[in-house]
Parts: C-alpha cells; sequence; structure tokens
C-alpha cells in the first residue's frame, strides 16, 4: 500500500521495497552505470563533459577527469552552487558521505570548501581510480574512495565501519535504479546520521520516497527534470 507524507511523497510499503532491493542489485547494479543521465544536462553529454570543474573554495577552478562510464555525469555547476550555498553553515569541519560519487562532484566540493572528511562511495572500477587519482592531484588528505556499490556499503556489519557517523549525505542515485527508499532506510536504520545532519537528494521529477519522520525539509527546487531537496535531521522524540 502506498504512504504519503506532508512533504507530498510517497512510496511503496517496506514488505515491497526488500524484494526490489534483491532486484536491483542483481540485475540493475550488474551494469556498469553511475549515475542516470536523467539530469540537468537532459541526457546528452555535452563538449568538455568528461571533465569536472570544481566551483568553489581552495580548489576553485580547477579542473578533473573523470572517465566514459555509461550514465557517469557530474551535477552540474549552477546546482552545484545552490547546494553548496544551502550548506555554507554546516559544510566547514563536517564529516560527508557521497554515496554514489561518480565523478566525485559532491564529495569533492565539499573538500574544497572545508569539510573535514569526504567518504566516495563508487561501484564503478574506473571511476573508482580515478577518483583515487583525483584525490591525490589535489593532495586532500581528508578524500577516501571505496570501490563498491551503496547498498552494500550501508549494509556492512557495524563492526566493520566502527564510528561511522556523518554530518552531511549526498544521495544522488542512477535514477533509473529508484534506491531512494532503501538507502533512506538504511541511513536510519544503521544510525549513520549525527544529529542535525543535512541529507541532500537528488531525483527525477516524477521520482517518489518518503523521509523519516526525524527529516526537515529545509529547501527544495528544480532544475530541469531533476528535483533536488536537502533536510535536516532533527532528534528523535525517543531521544527526548
Amino acid at each position: 500500500m502506498a504512504r504519503s507524507s506532508r512533504y507530498g511523497f510517497c512510496t511503496a510499503s517496506k514488505g515491497a521495497i526488500l524484494p526490489l532491493l534483491t532486484r536491483h542489485r542483481e540485475k540493475a547494479l550488474s551494469k556498469a552505470v553511475s549515475k542516470s543521465t536523467s539530469s540537468t544536462t537532459g541526457g546528452h553529454k555535452p563538449k568538455g563533459s568528461n571533465q569536472l570543474r570544481i566551483i568553489g573554495g581552495q580548489w576553485r577552478g580547477r579542473k578533473l577527469s573523470f572517465p566514459d562510464v555509461d550514465g557517469l555525469r557530474p551535477t552540474g555547476d549552477r546546482l552545484r552552487e545552490t547546494l553548496f550555498n544551502w550548506l555554507a553553515p554546516d559544510i566547514h569541519g563536517a564529516n560527508c558521505l557521497d554515496l554514489f560519487a561518480g565523478s566525485g562532484a559532491l564529495g569533492l566540493e565539499a573538500l574544497s570548501r572545508g569539510a573535514a572528511s569526504s567518504l566516495l562511495i563508487e561501484r564503478d572500477s574506473r571511476a573508482a581510480a580515478q577518483l583515487k587519482s583525483n584525490l591525490d592531484l589535489l593532495k586532500a588528505d581528508g578524500g577516501k574512495v571505496l570501490q563498491m556499490d551503496a547498498l552494500g556499503y550501508l549494509q556492512r556489519p557495524a563492526t566493520e565501519q566502527p564510528d561511522a557517523m556523518f554530518d552531511v549525505v549526498f544521495i544522488d542515485p542512477p535514477f533509473q535504479l529508484n534506491l531512494w527508499q532503501v538507502v533512506i532506510d538504511q541511513l536510519e536504520q544503521r544510525q549513520l546520521l549525527r544529529e542535525g545532519a543535512a541529507i541532500y537528494i537528488e531525483s527525477g521529477l516524477n521520482d517518489h520516497y518518503l523521509p523519516p519522520a526525524s527529516w526537515r525539509l529545509h529547501r527544495d527546487k528544480t532544475s530541469g527534470s531533476v528535483h533536488y531537496r536537502l533536510f535536516y535531521r532533527e532528534a528523535s522524540p525517543a531521544a527526548n
């Protein structure tokens, strides 16, 4: 049965999500896809699209390469500028998690703007190798790349990720995989978010998910075919 929220988001029941998780991982995640082409570029590669430009902070203007992987695309400059303006009060000294890192547009931008750390999760081997190379090029000591899929990371035993708590999380999965809900649920169940954490979600205009009651919607905008939102995690009632 579908559920709705005060924000107008809806999703399938939890019983319907778990089978989807298996199907997504066995079929969709077997493809070498890092991000959906349903983006601000409208699915078409612009000239020079294999280069990413850092738009703010200590590496402002630096151009970084990323491989020609099907579906991989950086979040556009204008959208990133808006996002990091929203995050300006919170990004300095933050521990960040970029769950679908792709080109590194979000995780690397966070480091450039003063984040203490940025963990970049990327399944594709070529994209992950380039992320590591770019971190070395920038001498970004706070950056770390894990080559694995995001769901695999979120489902790791707690003993394998001690003290893993994040202040900022970027959720920008390949749109066609419809992974928003299961990722949101896993973040909460694994208790990976600090109180007051910022959660950024990028999705298609017609994609739906239900955020937890403790996630307060802070900003909500669209750009072309992309819907992007910023939430803040408030203290749960049980914690008060």
